[in-house]
């Protein structure tokens, strides 16, 4: 078993783990409560304080900062919360991972994620599996990212948002309603169709992909409310895929989904 590589600048608190195989850079801070799982990378001047566990196989780049306390006026540093990260993530320059608020509780980010150079994890959110988080993107606390979905550069995330699976966000686009699964997404709060190419290279079927079709255009093509239109869907032969686009919508928060805009047009779900 190789030793970690711990560059004799760094500060690597005795009481951390660190596993095998670990590169530590220059001028790096490493806390007490870290866990740093074999093979990860942490370039230099990078900062990892709090309760912070970090998998096997990620890349950390420069000047990141990962458990810091969250920007939160009611958190008491007294709280225990803490930063779960899983394995093979690649987190670049300057990021922030803010730790969670509520007492006991963590912000949580999966497995094969890209966070480009400068995006910011509030506290508590969630980020699934092969989610890709371009340059300078803000995620307020306790947003859900789920797998596989592309947040454009310089986009923003209201606080409590869900952002289902597969969703493509264009880049410098602002959003505080939930988005659910399958869509594109851009400008403020407005979805613009189904994200057929992510779909294709996802491997969804032909008819996997008519039926998400078919589950978007009730939700918001059919003049029905988001009650008629679950109701009309209900009784329909639909597989999995559009269930779980209906079952998000079925189950959004209060500030409800984004609206559809074609052709200048908009159309509310409601």
């Amino acid at each position: 078993m190789s030793i970690a590589k711990i560059h004799p600048t760094a500060i690597v608190d005795a009481d951390a783990q660190i596993g095998a195989d670990v590169g530590i850079g220059a001028f790096s801070v490493v806390g007490p409560q870290a866990v740093i799982g074999e093979k990860t990378i942490v370039q230099s001047h990078v900062v990892i304080e709090g309760e912070v566990v970090i998998g096997n196989g990620n890349f950390i780049g420069y000047g990141a900062i990962i458990g810091a306390p969250p920007q939160d006026l009611s958190f008491s540093h007294e709280r225990k919360t803490r930063v779960e990260i899983g394995n093979d993530n690649i987190i670049r320059e300057y990021c922030t991972i803010h730790r969670g608020s509520p007492e006991g509780s963590a912000t949580k980010i999966g497995d094969k994620n890209f966070l480009m150079a400068g995006a910011h994890i509030g506290h508590n959110c969630v980020i699934g599996n092969n989610v890709i988080i371009a340059n300078n993107c803000l995620l307020a606390g306790h947003v859900r990212v789920d797998d596989g979905a592309f947040l454009g550069g310089g986009s923003t995330f209201h606080q409590f948002m869900h952002i289902g699976r597969l969703v493509m966000v264009q880049g410098s686009s602002a959003f505080g309603k939930d988005l659910p699964p399958f869509v594109i997404a851009a400008e403020r709060n407005y979805v613009f169709g189904v994200n057929v190419v992510g779909l294709r290279r996802a491997g969804f079927s032909a008819n996997d992909r008519d039926e998400i079709k078919t589950a978007f255009k009730l939700v918001y093509l059919s003049r029905l409310n988001i009650s008629q239109a679950l109701g009309k869907a209900a009784p329909m032969n639909l597989g999995a895929p559009a269930r779980e686009f209906l079952d998000f919508v079925a189950n959004a928060k209060k500030r409800g989904i984004c609206a559809l805009k074609r052709g200048g047009n908009v159309t509310e779900a409601s």
